[in-house]
């Protein structure tokens, strides 16, 4: 395993009500913190290689450097159809700076269909808890799953099979099944307008309505945006994707103002979502 620096954080003091919830980390938020492209924590990042894992690829764990704050919440990341884990490689430092820890994966084969990529996406969370580095840093009942276009799909997969899971986010997700009534994690869908390979209308409308209504749920379209928006960095992406996670991994109720009532903006085609949260 080879860990690698990758910067330094803004050095904020934490606020002195974060005991109050014992699992917010960082300061308060404002809507210049959740769209900077490093939150206040320093990371690190340590590679770990396919063949001293099973279950998934291997893969790339970003995580904060202090331990002061406490132990982290994990999100685990998937790539889609064809890609590796360098197409959602920038996702790591960008959410790991905000104070979790994340591991982007390879998948066994990029060819994985997305129940695979759901499956392989629990084995990364197992081996962050279990057996990884970076397991005493984790707190394993705050868990989390991520992909892109079948790795959506898979993020899905995972939060149908897992319901102890604390958030789901699909990106431009793909998936056969367009049902998922069966999910009880809360899950932020979020699509794209122009996407002609996993077009809103077959695959990330339907995934956010067959979502049960008394679920956390919310839905994001991008506007103007194509399938691969997710894959490079986005601002909208990453701020709303932090605000869903801090606010049910971390069950921070300060994120809550970015998701509620519905944000609109020019990036934004559209948003729904089952307000309130709390």
């Amino acid at each position: 395993m080879v860990m690698v620096m990758v910067g330094a954080g803004i050095g904020i003091t934490p606020p002195a009500h974060a005991a109050a919830n014992p699992y917010e980390r960082g300061p308060n938020p404002t809507v210049a913190s959740i769209e900077a492209s490093r939150g206040s924590f320093a990371i690190a990042q340590a590679t770990v290689a396919a063949s001293s894992v099973s279950g998934f690829g291997g893969g790339t764990i970003y995580y904060p450097t202090s331990t002061t704050a406490g132990t982290f919440g994990a999100i685990a990341i998937s790539p889609g159809y064809t890609a590796t884990q360098s197409s959602v490689a920038w996702l790591g430092p960008r959410l790991a700076s905000q104070g979790f820890v994340i591991i982007t994966i390879n998948t066994l084969s990029v060819y994985d269909q997305p129940a695979s990529r759901g499956t392989q996406l629990l084995a990364a969370l197992d081996y962050l808890v279990r057996t990884s580095s970076v397991r005493t840093r984790i707190d394993g009942s705050r868990l989390g799953v991520m992909g892109h276009s079948m790795g959506g799909g898979g993020s899905l997969s995972a939060a149908n099979s897992r319901p102890a899971l604390q958030a789901a986010i699909p990106l431009t997700g793909w998936h056969s099944t367009k049902s998922w009534s069966g999910v009880r994690v809360p899950t932020l869908v979020i699509g794209a307008e122009n996407d002609t390979v996993a077009p809103v209308s077959a695959h990330s409308e339907p995934f956010y309505t067959s979502l049960p209504a008394t679920l956390d749920k919310a839905y994001l379209e991008l506007n103007a945006a194509s399938h691969s928006a997710p894959t490079s960095t986005n601002v909208t992406v990453a701020k709303y994707s932090i605000s869903w996670l801090k606010r049910f991994v971390d069950n921070d109720t300060r994120y809550e103002q970015f998701l509620c009532p519905a944000p609109s903006g020019s990036t934004i085609q559209e948003y729904r979502d089952t307000c309130p949260h709390s």
